[in-house]
């Protein structure tokens, strides 16, 4: 895969990893017409979770926030296991972002953010979404972040 999305993670030191394997009886993404949905994804690199905890207590919301950039680039890769060219997509139309969150955690969209933020960084205006931002009990694996993305194809 090259193209412009793949040199701009280049330039920004990012590489696409492998589509995380799913943790159940479901597939990392799934085209319906012109748009991709992705299942929610975990900052795992390499088959690891990169951190464990509650966003609050055990984990800061500024690593919280970096985990979820690394949900997100989970998410571009889920996106090729259906599309072989991330410069097809035309805009990212929704993120869904949900953060395992202490009691009184509050700052769920600073933490999704991060997301939000690489999202950007990688494909410019066509990364510019609406969000929505959850404060969750538990994620799986004991997850601080999930994130899912929503991208329409150009044709």
């Amino acid at each position: 895969m090259s193209g412009r999305v793949t040199s701009r993670l280049a330039e920004l030191g990012m590489t696409l990893p492998q589509v995380p394997a799913p943790a159940g009886v479901y597939v990392p993404a799934l085209r319906s017409g012109p748009y991709v949905y992705t299942s929610g994804q975990v900052p795992l690199v390499e088959g690891k979770l990169l951190t464990a905890g509650k966003v609050g207590a055990e984990v800061t919301p500024e690593r919280a926030k970096e985990l979820a950039g690394v949900c997100a680039l989970n998410a571009l890769a889920a996106v090729t296991s259906v599309v072989d060219d991330l410069d097809r997509i035309a805009q990212v139309v929704k993120v869904t972002g949900f953060v395992a969150s202490a009691p009184d955690f509050t700052a769920q969209p600073g933490v999704i953010n991060g997301a939000s933020e690489l999202l950007g960084e990688v494909l410019g205006d066509r990364g510019v979404h609406a969000r929505s931002a959850v404060g969750v009990a538990a994620l799986p694996l004991d997850s601080p972040v999930e994130v899912e993305i929503q991208v329409e194809l150009a044709d």
